[in-house]
């Protein structure tokens, strides 16, 4: 059974949040088909749901053009789910009250729960749940009761089961909700008596189908970085269509990983292309990250007309293949009321208007990274390049954080504010804050618990990072202007290959998604920059827990990084997502 055949029983109403669609997805991995419709769909497009969830949002319900659903959903006699925003804004519609919180709450919270029936039946009084909100219902709308509540949140899920409405302001859907699987399957069968009719094991014909469709006859040129959502959409693309007219051709931007062009030209046996000077020499001004991201995927979209203009390719109409994922379109704000939180590489305005044209061809735009996986591992790809640690398009270049001109760090609280800025998402808005360093620490885990409380408390950051090890004291520190040029590329090169080879020998690296490791230009004297890790554990990116590793392989780690010249000092990153992004650009 295809999903062409279906008709959802659930639909997800999008209010602009970063995980709508992994609602959606969450939905589907119960057995359930579903599908994601805007905010404002009328209720009469709806008649036959077994049940509506209303995601969160960056949103204030109060604000002038904030998203709203069509009220009559409230009388289609389905199921009503509201997560985060969405409760928000269930309880306003419905004649309740919200308010603004008297702080925000970010990452890992504790529900105490006080009605354990409903969407909250079989989970304990206590439960570890995710947030990442502002405002909160203040009064609640007539029918519904408060049935749990944190330390920060008093009306923290809600219910009104005569009517099968529900809300909720954590995030059930990510992988950090403990139980979050639960109270979906609760809303799902129970509640809304859906029957399981999604088999996610069909979808490779599909695709292929699509594929089809989106070509027209038209050939494919490909770029492959050699990671795991290129290689899968390119693998993809040569089955639907054949060998004779796909392409596949990896750019060697100059930004990449230590022995990483040698991998994919053996690993996929695709055309390597040499743009390091060009890349480099577009890039030589550029400090800001949201420049720097424009930059790249601009080169991208000029190396391929260059690429495209010489050879074969005159002979025939060619369009661009792109392995994007639906976290690369919805951080770019890809959805209809989601802030932009990073631009990526592949939604720059060259590639916009290739999509436009309809020009591109992007196979896995509705797949997490998860999801991914599984469609390569029934592609029969080899495992060595299904379970790499996610690497970015843009490369190195977003993991050399730059500035433009000096300025001291400063004495705040516990710690010292670095002003090196990186990109976070906080009530799915994107912030753009400064770094609180702390330089004595205990190495235990409530130190993660410590990190989330100072970003809840202080408005100026989004990230804390703790000191591993320094030449200096941070007293004696500053963060330099500090440019992307071959010099600090190299030293990051350096300090990343040393970092993957002591977590790979340890099996370190086997027990993290992904392990950034970041520079920035934060040193002393002949040492301007310092070395920030960055290991997180996550499922799809869309967030992501922190995690410490091991004292002796941490110190192990920092001394060869300190052998290295030009590092100052090392960091470790001990902020989740949200509030900080996984990449710090």
């Amino acid at each position: 059974m295809t999903a062409d055949s279906l008709q959802p029983q659930i639909t997800v109403l999008d209010a602009g949040g970063q995980y709508c669609h992994l609602i959606a997805r969450r939905v589907r991995e119960l057995g359930v088909f579903s599908e994601v419709r805007a905010s404002e769909t009328p209720a009469d497009e709806l008649t036959g749901r077994k049940g509506i969830i209303i995601s969160g949002g960056p949103s204030s319900v109060s604000a002038p053009d904030s998203p709203t659903v069509d009220p009559a959903i409230f009388a289609l006699g389905a199921g009503v789910l509201g997560i985060c925003y969405g409760q928000q804004l269930m309880a306003h519609l419905l004649h309740g009250t919200v308010r603004k919180g008297a702080k925000g709450e970010y990452g890992a919270a504790v529900l105490n729960i006080h009605d354990s029936s409903g969407v909250l039946a079989g989970l304990s009084p206590r439960e570890n749940v995710w947030m990442s909100h502002f405002d909160q219902v203040e009064k609640l709308p007539a029918g519904f009761t408060t049935i749990a509540s944190t330390s920060t949140c008093e009306v923290a899920a809600i219910a009104d089961p005569a009517r099968r409405f529900y809300g909720v302001q954590f995030h059930p859907e990510v992988v950090h909700t403990a139980k979050g699987m639960e109270v979906l399957s609760n809303f799902l069968f129970p509640i809304c008596g859906c029957e399981k009719d999604w088999d996610p094991r069909g979808r490779i014909a599909s695709l292929e189908r699509e594929i089809q469709a989106a070509a027209a006859g038209r050939n494919i040129f490909f770029f492959v970085s050699g990671g795991v959502d290129s290689s899968v959409a390119y693998r993809l693309c040569l089955r639907a269509l054949g060998k004779d007219r796909v392409h596949g051709a990896y750019v060697d931007t100059g930004l990449m990983r230590e022995g990483e062009t040698e991998f994919v030209r053996e690993a996929l046996g695709v055309e390597v292309v040499d743009a390091r000077q060009e890349f480099l020499d577009a890039l030589s001004g550029a400090t800001d990250p949201e420049s720097k991201r424009h930059i790249i995927g601009e080169q991208f979209v000029a190396v391929q007309e260059r690429v495209l203009q010489s050879g074969h390719y005159l002979d025939g109409e060619w369009i661009l293949g792109q392995g994007t994922i639906y976290p690369d379109t919805i951080e770019s704000g890809g959805t209809a009321k989601a802030d932009l939180i990073k631009t990526h590489h592949n939604r720059v305005a060259g590639i916009q208007k290739l999509i436009d044209e309809n020009r591109i061809i992007e196979p896995l735009t509705s797949f997490y990274k998860d999801e991914v996986r599984e469609v390569g591992a029934a592609l029969g790809l080899p495992d060595e390049l299904l379970h790499r640690h996610p690497f970015p398009g843009p490369g190195l270049a977003i993991r050399l954080l730059c500035a433009a001109e000096a300025a001291p760090i400063v004495k705040m609280g516990s710690g010292r504010l670095v002003p090196v800025r990186s990109v976070g998402v906080q009530g799915d808005e994107r912030t753009y804050r400064a770094v609180l360093a702390l330089d004595k620490v205990i190495w235990n885990d409530s130190l993660l618990e410590q990190a989330t409380h100072l970003i809840n408390r202080h408005a100026t950051i989004n990230r804390v990072v703790a000191l591993c090890g320094t030449h200096h004291s941070m007293e004696t520190m500053q963060v330099a202007p500090g440019r992307l040029d071959r010099v600090r590329l190299e030293r990051l090169r350096r300090a990343d290959a040393i970092v993957r080879r002591l977590s790979h020998e340890s099996g370190f690296d086997g027990s993290v998604w992904q392990f950034p490791v970041v520079v920035i230009p934060c040193g002393a004297g002949d040492r301007p920059d310092s070395v920030v890790l960055r290991p997180v554990h996550s499922v799809d990116g869309m967030t992501a827990q922190s995690v410490l590793m091991e004292d002796g392989l941490r110190d192990r780690i920092t001394a060869q990084l300190l052998a290295v010249p030009g590092i100052a000092a090392v960091f470790y990153d001990l902020t989740h997502k949200p509030p900080g992004t996984i990449e710090w650009e």
